[in-house]
């Protein structure tokens, strides 16, 4: 038996109708314990009235299955009440003792169970799930007992009294079908669980003490464990041997480079180590400080503690940070003297250790998205333009690695490196990092991936521009293989690309493959909002997103200049008209690059035309007219715009052309119909009316 079990009491029907309740109760709090500090009392007394009330609803299956207690489900951070196996059908019990009534969110709760084990729980794949929703002292509800084409039912709300009548009714309802059974109950239990969990989800996962292997699918953890226990290896190492080292990770679109970040820089915290995650993606930053801080409360206040919000948000941002908030924090105490930063002696006169105290407070600090850190000229602009900083000397790679080059001891930087897909002017490459290193970090090591020096890292020259060879150290550990994408998506960003290039052979086959994930076409945007609805199970989230150009879609009443506050607009839910749920707010590919939902729809106007066999690439000017764009540069930045748009959903989207309008110059319907014609003849099929919903 393993030392920590998925569950906290497991056995036969038979055995546990046998077994005293006294028994049961004690694996309970003891796999309880092994979790947490203290048990409450009123779990051990729900546990008992469970327990009891159990033993009776299945004395007529006592040869027929068997029966889990507080059965863990790790991408959620939580544990299901009570799961049932009769005769191969998984029935989930969550219980809501002496409650009357069934809220929204307890259903979404054991829905999201049944959701979760149907997709990355491996001997559930197959099988009929059954969520019922248990509130002791509710009126018994009527239920449609509706099932879906993947064999899970429709939430089933039920008091204490009616679980025996629900069960046989599921029996009646199946009896013609058969359960697919193809393990058992003991296999069942330990079978593989392999979630491709959001950023979101696997930062709260990894912030409440989750490891990368419970969270991710198990050939994804697999890479994901050895990168970052590659460069744990290595901070180890720079911090015994008193060295300096950057190390360059790399990745297959969606192989969890951020995971990897999160994961060096939750593990040095959990050692009292400050390794501090560095993003310059705001909405992502922002994003997963609230959900961590709001996690962290409801743990502690989980485990009776008061802990405040603002202790929690605090706490966060100590590992969590905005590039631009770390480089500001960095300038105190320094100052710009012969084209060099630093040390404002006048600044720390009175401190013994001024270089203790010029040094940042972390010595790892992990960089997400490193090749878009900035050039000379677009930071030194900023910092004049923004902060008053005249003359601003170092290009962001440059100053990074000077921070952490102020430590007298050891230092480590992470850049985490992804290839393509840029949005923003400005931004340095790969190639300005090792420019530094040559420069004035000579005495830096370097650990690189072996993946590197393929093209689309600085065209492949990444290598042979590093001076000093002695210093290089080549890992294939540092590059990450597999993608972490969605259970359904792993073709999606493969068709994509070939739809935005034009290949339509191939993006045609590619959508074929894309049984369990569909992409659907609609010139009305009522039928694309009504499609999300009714995909959305749980507390699965969905939304509408559009290109940070498309100011034409405003009088479909999607306004891109009204900027979505991203952090209400992907954590609160549909009773807040912040939310994404509620469809009002529109989000842009600045907001949600890094982060996911799972279902979107994306909005697409005249900023992005197809038209005889190719790409056309707009600007509207504010007024009256849409203006070509000749730039290579932006004309990427636009394509990018919509790659990043056409790869947000883990689930399925809905594409949204509007018939435009020919009394308005700014939408004629030429400027749309050809982009629906060309979609339409990949084989996306077209919701004519909500009857195709």
């Amino acid at each position: 038996m393993p030392l920590i079990k998925r569950y906290y009491y497991g056995a036969s029907i038979s055995s546990f109708i046998d077994e005293s309740l006294e028994k049961i109760c004690y694996e309970l709090g003891e796999g309880h314990l092994n979790q947490h500090t203290s048990l409450e009392s009123t779990q051990k007394r729900a546990w008992e009235e469970e327990i009891k009330l159990l033993k009776k609803v299945l004395k007529n299956y006592k040869n027929r299955g068997s029966i889990y207690f507080e059965y863990n489900i790790p991408r959620m951070g939580r544990r299901i009440d009570v799961v049932a196996l009769i005769d191969g059908i998984v029935f989930i019990l969550e219980f809501k003792a002496f409650n009357e009534q069934f809220s929204k969110q307890d259903i979404a709760q054991v829905w999201d169970y049944a959701l979760d084990l149907k997709n990355f729980h491996e001997a559930s794949h197959n099988r009929f799930i059954v969520p019922i929703l248990v509130s002791t002292a509710a009126e018994l509800p009527h239920n449609n007992f509706k099932i879906y084409s993947d064999r899970i039912f429709y939430p089933i709300l039920t008091n204490a009294d009616g679980i025996s009548e629900i069960i046989d009714t599921i029996f009646q309802k199946v009896k013609d079908e058969s359960s697919d059974k193809v393990s058992s109950d003991d296999e069942w239990a330990v079978s593989r669980y392999s979630p491709t969990p959001t950023i979101v989800e696997a930062a709260s996962s990894l912030y409440l003490n989750h490891s990368v292997e419970e969270i991710s699918r198990h050939d994804s953890a697999e890479n994901l464990s050895k990168t970052s226990a590659f460069v744990s290896k290595i901070i180890e190492r720079s911090k015994a041997n008193n060295e300096k080292s950057i190390c360059f990770v790399t990745g297959v679109p969606g192989a969890g480079k951020t995971l990897v970040g999160l994961n060096i820089a939750t593990e040095q915290f959990k050692k009292g180590e400050i390794a501090t995650y560095l993003s310059g993606n705001f909405p992502l930053v922002e994003v997963l400080t609230e959900a961590l801080a709001r996690d962290k409360v409801a743990k502690e206040k989980e485990n009776g503690n008061k802990f405040t919000k603002s202790k929690a948000t605090s706490e966060v941002k100590t590992f969590i940070q905005m590039i631009h908030h770390y480089r500001d924090t960095c300038l105190q105490g320094a100052k710009i003297e012969n084209g060099k930063i630093v040390m404002d002696e006048e600044y720390f006169r009175k401190v013994k250790n001024k270089n203790k105290h010029y040094a940042p407070v972390d010595h790892v600090a992990i960089f997400d998205e490193s090749q878009r850190a900035w050039t000379q000229a677009q930071l030194t602009n900023f910092m004049s333009r923004k902060k008053g900083v005249a003359g601003f000397p170092y290009s962001e790679p440059e100053y990074l690695i000077s921070c952490l080059d102020r430590h007298q001891d050891w230092a480590v930087i992470v850049c985490l490196v992804g290839g393509g897909q840029e949005i923003n002017t400005g931004e340095a490459g790969i190639g300005e990092w090792i420019a530094a290193l040559n420069k004035d970090y000579k005495h830096w090591h370097i650990y690189i991936s072996d993946r590197l020096t393929e093209k689309e890292y600085s065209e492949g020259r990444v290598l042979e521009s590093i001076e000093n060879k002695n210093r290089i150290t080549i890992e294939p550990a540092l590059h990450l293989a597999v993608s972490m994408r969605s259970f359904r998506a792993e073709n999606v960003s493969n068709f994509v690309h070939n739809l935005l290039e034009s290949n339509v052979a191939e993006a045609k086959n590619l959508l074929s493959s894309l049984e369990k994930y569909p992409i659907v076409l609609t010139r009305d945007k009522n039928i694309a909002k009504q499609w999300l609805r009714t995909q959305s199970r749980g507390s699965e989230r969905y939304g509408i997103i559009a290109s940070s150009a498309g100011e034409r879609l405003r009088p479909e009443e999607i306004v891109v200049r009204l900027k979505a506050d991203v952090v209400h607009w992907l954590l609160d839910d549909v009773n807040d008209i912040r939310s994404s749920l509620f469809m009002e707010d529109v989000a842009t590919e600045f907001d949600v690059q890094g982060l996911e939902l799972d279902w979107v729809c994306v909005a697409w106007d005249g900023d992005f035309r197809y038209s005889n066999g190719d790409w056309q690439y707009y600007q509207f000017n504010g007024g009256n007219k849409w203006n070509n764009i000749n730039k290579p540069e932006r004309r990427l930045y636009r394509k990018n715009a919509y790659r990043v748009l056409l790869t947000r959903a883990r689930q399925g989207m809905v594409i949204f052309v509007p018939k435009g309008n020919k009394n308005d110059p700014t939408r004629l319907p030429e400027f749309y119909d050809s982009t629906f014609n060309y979609l339409k003849s990949l084989g996306i099929k077209v919701l004519e009316d909500e009857q195709t919903l």
